[in-house]
């Protein structure tokens, strides 16, 4: 297993505290007015790679896979629970729900990972990363489902779904731009290097804009609608 899972990474995203996992909730759902959003690096000494960044725990802006991971399931519970007290659970209902997301969260970063093949984008942790962005969305489906059930106001429910959506692709927009539109390397002569991340930077936005508005407007009205 530890040929296909680097558990010392794994560990990483899971690095979390109390204080943490409250203030990255408030985050997701009101990131308007946040500031910055760089992650911090770690203090690396000459024989250490670089692009190391601090754990979620010491830093708001680091991915987690915590509240991911807790929000998927809680999706399913709660739906399930719904079904059930609307009369209309049945057992199969259960694994309806979670490989139907599980499908989506596959999907959608599949086509992440495509879409940096295509554009040249290459970041060490950057798959773990985008698995943990991919599953935040849910957070956004749980408030709209409980705004949903709460409420038979259908401009109520729009808004409510609109404004989650809405926090959710902003949230991303801003998080994935260190992934998706990495600053240039060292690697090569300064002037090619800038050549080429002018050429790509407009492609790279674009996708970076699609995937945070359109593609996450698609997955999360299947989801929220069942």
């Amino acid at each position: 297993m530890n040929r296909y899972v680097n558990y010392s990474a794994l560990k990483h995203y899971f690095n979390v505290s109390n204080s943490y996992v409250l203030n990255k909730l408030r985050l997701v759902i009101f990131p308007w007015r946040h500031r910055p959003w760089t992650r911090i690096p770690k203090a690396v000494g000459p024989s250490q790679a670089d692009g190391m960044f601090l754990p979620p725990r010491d830093d708001l802006n680091s991915p987690d896979m915590y509240i991911p991971v807790m929000a998927f399931v809680t999706y399913i519970l709660l739906y399930t629970m719904l079904a059930g007290i609307r009369g209309h659970f049945h057992p199969e209902l259960l694994g309806k729900l979670a490989s139907t997301a599980f499908a989506i969260v596959l999907l959608e970063i599949l086509g992440l990972k495509f879409g940096c093949y295509l554009l040249n984008i290459n970041n060490e942790s950057q798959l773990l990363d985008l698995v943990a962005y991919s599953g935040y969305k849910f957070v956004g489906i749980i408030a709209t489902i409980l705004i949903q059930e709460l409420s038979s106001n259908g401009w109520l429910r729009f808004l409510g779904f609109f404004y989650f959506f809405s926090s959710n692709a902003f949230f991303l927009l801003r998080s994935l731009k260190y992934v998706l539109l990495p600053e240039t390397s060292t690697d090569n002569p300064r002037g090619t290097v800038q050549a080429v991340a002018r050429a790509q930077r407009n492609r790279r936005t674009q996708f970076l804009f699609i995937y945070s508005y359109v593609v996450q407007f698609v997955f999360m009205w299947i989801l929220t609608t069942g």
